[in-house]
């Protein structure tokens, strides 16, 4: 019986510690954080519809002038922004995100895939499902000229 009595006030003090611990008000500003290394700022990020409207997708940034980056769509498939583009990718890679784990996803995003277009920018595109099946549509465009987007 002791023991249940030592577990007890265990768990009463903590949940007094943790009721006591003040998360920071909405109300305050989030902190800072620097642009990393010639990145463009969150605030130049939009929301945009993909071309079918079945999806949000990302831009951010700005496209230079007469830029082929400028003529890509949220939605299009990779096959789409490699004629527009008129090349492959300079660099890419795959990492799988948060979707790969939910039970019965059968969905195309389970893996993305980023590319980098040098002297251009990034691009994020879905990477197909868990079995390697589909992907290819396009859901982020980066306008960076440095290629300070692409991260490994």
């Amino acid at each position: 019986m002791p023991t249940c009595k030592l577990v007890l006030i265990s768990v009463v003090a903590f949940l007094t510690a943790c009721a006591a611990h003040q998360a920071p008000s909405p109300a305050s500003p989030p902190a800072a954080t620097p642009a990393a290394s010639g990145a463009a700022a969150s605030s130049d990020s939009r929301t945009v519809p993909s071309r079918d409207g079945s999806y949000q997708g990302e831009i951010t940034g700005q496209a230079r002038p007469g830029s082929k980056f400028a003529r890509l769509q949220v939605g299009m498939n990779m096959e789409e922004v490699q004629t527009v583009l008129g090349r492959a990718p300079d660099r890419l890679h795959t990492y799988e995100s948060g979707k790969r784990w939910i039970p019965f996803y059968f969905g195309n995003d389970a893996r993305r895939m980023q590319v980098l277009y040098k002297g251009e920018g990034c691009l994020i595109l879905t990477g197909g499902n868990v079995w390697g099946g589909a992907g290819g549509d396009l859901v982020s465009i980066h306008h960076d000229a440095t290629g300070a987007c692409y991260q490994p």
